[in-house]
């Protein structure tokens, strides 16, 4: 089992990066929220990795923090929920975003990101809320409002509709809610702003 990698990364994708470890090219699956954290990245990096053994094949996934990696653990640990789609959440939600969710039984975010399903969402609050205790201590929950949902969706598929990836319409609206003061921007606001970054 392959713990963690050191090395550089030599080409990086939202959703896939190649790390050179002394020569040996690995690709590497991410979730979005551990690309954003490799974006500004310089050097030698190290991320942090479970490797997903099928009969056919052999992948690695990759995370920034542990936190991630564990909640990656748990998600797949729940029948139905795949790596993938475990990939996927955690791209869609952010680690404090995640346990908030689980530990408070919004089930509304958790069906916010693309893919997951009512059932799905309301399966993971059931067979995770208990374990979350136990897990690794993440940042404090940031979870949104219902309100605040609204505004992002229209706000990706606005920017979807413009030309840009789901995934770089996600990321450039994660950098201005980070950057922002007010988390209650109307969506025009928003969109102008992710336009800015979308275009870095």
């Amino acid at each position: 089992m392959i713990s963690f990698l050191r090395g550089q990364i030599v080409r990086k994708s939202p959703a896939e990066v190649v790390i050179d470890v002394h020569g040996v090219g690995y690709v590497v699956s991410i979730p979005l929220s551990t690309f954003e954290q490799l974006d500004h990245a310089k050097g030698e990096q190290t991320l942090l990795t479970y490797m997903h053994v099928r009969e056919d094949a052999m992948q690695l996934f990759g995370f920034a923090t542990e936190a991630e990696r564990e909640l990656f653990r748990l998600l797949i640990s729940i029948n139905g929920i795949g790596p993938k789609m475990a990939q996927g959440i955690l791209s869609g939600l952010s680690a404090g975003e995640l346990r908030g969710a689980i530990s408070q039984g919004n089930v509304t975010l958790l069906t916010s990101v693309p893919g997951i399903g009512k059932k799905t969402a309301e399966r993971i609050v059931i067979e995770l809320r208990d374990k979350l205790d136990k897990g690794v201590e993440s940042e404090s929950p940031v979870v949104s409002t219902t309100a605040q949902l609204k505004v992002r969706s229209e706000a990706v598929v606005a920017l979807m509709s413009l030309g840009h990836s789901r995934a770089a319409a996600e990321q450039a609206l994660r950098k201005v809610l980070s950057e922002s003061t007010d988390k209650n921007l109307a969506v025009e606001d928003l969109i102008r702003l992710a336009l800015r970054h979308a275009g870095k």
